[in-house]
């Protein structure tokens, strides 16, 4: 069946923020458990992760209701504080503008599934100005109803939200348990994007179709006309 639209994951794909996020967990580990995430708890625990399973593994308890709200908020203010301190890394990341300009002209449907909150998303839109690019009601981010990666429901929500089957999408993902929620989710192609050095552990993740440094290396071939 041929691929006729796209979703993006939007933090570590279209916006490379990463070490900004990390510092801020940091900030909140050292609060819950008194040391930081090491590089391979952030890989496995953290990268794509919902709120509650990150504060709950910092917490080595589970961490719900009125205190993961308060933590979520707490950690995010961090984060934001961050984006605006360093503008210099809260750009998008290379090649996504002109990427996602041919696709707009082109009206590739297209669409966003960020495991960010209704905040950050709206701080997102705000300051990388993704309203040029995407209908930004068709956006899928945690809202606390649906589960979050690596369940598929976040990129089912999103194929329907552009109107197309999950087999007729591409999905880009930047970490291992956004790859297994869009595998979980019967989507068509799978481009897992990061450095050369991840890229043969990205690929050994089931789903993982392609690998990808940047989105100026995205595969165009994939949709017609783009």
């Amino acid at each position: 069946m041929a691929l006729r639209g796209i979703i993006f994951d939007l933090n570590g794909v279209l916006l490379w923020d990463a070490p900004l996020h990390t510092r801020a967990w940091n900030a909140v580990a050292k609060s819950l458990r008194g040391r930081e995430l090491s590089d391979e708890e952030v890989a496995a625990h953290m990268l794509g992760r919902p709120y509650a399973y990150i504060a709950s593994y910092l917490a080595g308890r589970p961490i719900a209701g009125r205190q993961l709200l308060e933590l979520s908020e707490h950690k995010e203010s961090l984060y934001r504080r961050l984006c605006l301190e360093n503008p210099e890394s809260f750009v998008l990341s290379p090649g996504a503008r002109e990427l996602l300009v041919a696709l707009t002209e082109r009206g590739v449907p297209r669409t966003i599934a960020t495991s960010s909150e209704k905040t950050n998303l709206d701080f997102f839109v705000t300051h990388l100005g993704l309203a040029r690019w995407f209908d930004t009601a068709k956006i899928v981010y945690d809202d606390g109803l649906r589960p979050g990666k690596p369940a598929p429901d976040a990129y089912l929500a999103a194929a329907r939200n552009i109107g197309l089957p999950p087999v007729e999408c591409v999905v880009v993902e930047d970490a291992i348990a956004g790859i297994q929620a869009a595998r979980a989710a019967g989507i068509g192609h799978v481009i897992a994007i990061g450095p050369a050095e991840a890229h043969a552990q990205l690929l050994s993740c089931a789903g993982a179709a392609t690998a990808i440094e940047s989105l100026g290396d995205f595969p165009r071939a994939l949709l017609p006309g783009v």
